[in-house]
């Protein structure tokens, strides 16, 4: 099983955004691991697999506009996601992509 993964693209540009810090936080919002994207947009955070509840992923994104001296809405981005265990024990790859712009975001369950 492979770790949680991120990718965060810049919707405004159609670039990847390197350069953001992201935080894994587990249930009660206990740290658990932190990153930054990199070149291509992409963080892999956490252990090899996380146990079943609710998680977050923190992306500071202020910062991220700042650097590029662009205004931004969102400071940071929060995505709150639920971790589950097939019956057969199994569970899937864990990916959550992050679109962003300076004054919208969106996200997915990816693959």
């Amino acid at each position: 099983m492979s770790r949680l993964t991120t990718h965060v693209l810049d919707a405004a540009t159609g670039t990847p955004a390197a350069g953001i810090a992201v935080e894994l936080a587990g249930p009660r919002s206990l740290p658990i691991d932190a990153g930054v994207t990199d070149a291509d947009g992409r963080a892999t955070l956490g252990p090899e697999q996380l146990p079943p509840g609710e998680y977050t992923l923190a992306f500071r994104t202020g910062a991220y506009f700042a650097e590029r001296d662009i205004p931004t809405f969102y400071p940071f981005v929060t995505v709150t996601f639920t971790v589950e265990i097939a019956p057969d024990g199994s569970q899937r790859h864990l990916h959550v992509p992050l679109l962003l712009s300076p004054f919208a975001y969106s996200t997915y369950r990816g693959s």
